[in-house]
């Protein structure tokens, strides 16, 4: 059990009812809170809820349309993400109360105390597993808020002609373009013809480039997050583009058959160090490329990709190192 589920359990008697769980990890909490429903924004956490309690958890970047008498938000990594959660669940709850779950570490102290203080007092109502519990009854409920509205755009100068960016509260490098893929986007040149994949595509910079770059290969687009998805949908519209865009737990739900896999892949999970989905990409891409096909990928340097490349897929040639960062290419072998 998560140890946020477990805070929440020690104070059970507040939560036996309708309850909306915000964020909610993918462990029993639903189980043990049987009139709970839940909503997901993590592709991954939403097909192992979905699988145990089948209709029960809800999958989007906006609040769920089912009856709630309260709402306990696991608090997200980005500050800009928690505050369109809160308000989001707040204008569902006037007069209702309100919860905040968190981890010492990931800054819950500070949320409870500010971000909450919006909708009324807050107080704190447990400490326990190295997490706190945070309640506020909402007597002030704001308007509902417009999720495109807190988008934050910018133009990218490329060689091909200006790229406009959307990105939502919570995406990878909200309202800037990140090193990484300043460096991937130099060297997208020659790309074998065919289907394209841009993994971990954040808010679609990647995958935009490659659709405008190559405009009769069909390109897809594939984040484990909700808001990335609706954000690469938006930037692909800003450009006038047309490409697939899917939320998926990882290369398993990626297409077969395809020319090459182009990624500035992630590597953290909330306020935890993750290596897992690009583990598994390095070990499976071959399996989702063509004879031929190829993998074009950017990471920090002293992530050590190269070995695994090399080991799962084919000879590890590296294109540029700048800034800290290093782009690989590797052809399946």
């Amino acid at each position: 059990m998560d140890p946020r589920s477990e805070v929440l359990l020690r104070q059970a008697e507040l939560f036996g009812g309708r309850v909306l769980l915000a964020g909610l990890p993918a462990d029993d909490l639903l189980g043990s809170l049987p009139a709970a429903s839940g909503w997901s924004w993590h592709a991954g956490d939403q097909s192992a809820l979905e699988a145990r309690f089948a209709g029960r958890s809800h999958f989007g970047v906006e609040v769920p349309d089912t009856d709630f008498d309260s709402a306990v938000l696991f608090l997200p990594k980005s500050r800009e993400l928690a505050d369109y959660l809160l308000q989001a669940l707040a204008a569902r709850l006037p007069g209702a109360a309100l919860y905040l779950v968190g981890e010492k570490r990931g800054g819950i102290e500070r949320a409870g105390k500010q971000q909450l203080a919006a909708y009324g007092k807050p107080r704190k109502l447990d400490s326990a597993r190295h997490c706190q519990l945070w309640q506020v009854s909402v007597e002030t409920p704001p308007p509902a808020p417009d999720l495109n509205a807190l988008a934050q755009t910018f133009s990218l100068s490329l060689a091909d002609g200006p790229l406009q960016v959307v990105s939502l509260p919570g995406v990878f490098s909200h309202g800037r373009l990140d090193r990484g893929s300043a460096l991937l986007l130099l060297h997208l040149d020659g790309l074998p013809s065919g289907p394209l994949l841009d993994f971990g595509c954040g808010a679609g910079v990647i995958g935009a480039t490659l659709k405008r770059r190559y405009p009769d290969s069909a390109v897809t687009l594939l984040d484990v997050d909700a808001f990335a998805v609706a954000s690469s949908r938006l930037t692909l519209a800003a450009n006038g583009l047309d490409a697939e865009v899917i939320a998926g737990d990882g290369i398993r739900c990626a297409p077969r058959e395809l020319a090459a896999i182009i990624s500035n892949p992630p590597f953290h999970q909330g306020v935890h160090t993750d290596y897992q989905a690009t583990e598994t990409l390095l070990r499976e891409a071959a399996s989702h490329l063509l004879g031929k096909g190829q993998m074009r990928l950017v990471a920090n340097s002293f992530l050590r990709y190269a070995p695994l490349i090399e080991q799962h897929l084919g000879a590890c040639r590296t294109l540029a190192e700048d800034d800290g960062f290093r782009v690989y290419q590797a052809n399946r072998g």
